[in-house]
């Protein structure tokens, strides 16, 4: 979806909660890229596999100036012979840590990655969650942005909107974290293991 259609959409949904959805979940994610400068990983599930996202993410991290938003894909079934580009399989998750950003792509609760995705958050990686609401994968995840069955947008066209909304400048707004989320943070920070002595 090009520029011209991803603004015909926007102007069709002018008024309704989409765009404030949208919005604000692309500067969650473009401020956590950002503020952290981990990476950002994206995965789906084995059926539904985000390579578009992934695509519209390298193209806005390159034409917003932004490399942080350029996407590692893990795949499911991610082979060595592939190209180092689809070779990442989900073991990647596991090796994830403090700083990075997960982006969870997935259209139903995608219950096989469910304790990776728990053990990353534990590791201190962002969770971001894309599709599904609801669930151990939105309890676990830092921000959601849910896409219901029967919602005037499907997943693609949301996905369309998060990408040009997360390669605009300034659209990183400060994320107000709950009581619960802060006790967690709080709990990881304190269970995390000693810094590496310089």
């Amino acid at each position: 979806m090009d520029a011209v259609r991803v603004a015909l959409l926007r102007e069709v949904l002018a008024g309704t909660e989409w765009l404030g959805a949208t919005r604000r979940f692309a500067g969650v994610l473009r401020g956590s890229v950002v503020a952290h400068g981990g990476g950002l990983l994206l995965v789906g599930t084995p059926e539904y596999e985000p390579w578009h996202l992934a695509a519209h993410l390298v193209d806005e991290a390159a034409w917003s100036g932004t490399p942080e938003l350029n996407p590692t894909l893990v795949r499911h079934d991610a082979r060595p012979s592939d190209p180092a580009h689809l070779a990442v399989g989900p073991g990647r998750i596991a090796a994830a840590r403090r700083g990075e950003t997960l982006l969870v792509v997935a259209p139903e609760e995608p219950t096989p990655l469910l304790e990776r995705v728990h053990d990353a958050r534990r590791a201190g990686v962002t969770v971001l969650t894309l599709g599904c609401g609801g669930g151990e994968l939105e309890a676990m995840a830092h921000e959601t942005l849910a896409v219901p069955e029967g919602a005037a947008l499907d997943l693609d066209s949301v996905q369309h909107l998060v990408t040009a909304a997360a390669g605009e400048n300034g659209n990183s707004p400060r994320v107000r974290r709950g009581f619960r989320d802060r006790l967690s943070r709080l709990a990881e920070t304190l269970t995390a293991p000693p810094a590496a002595p310089w």
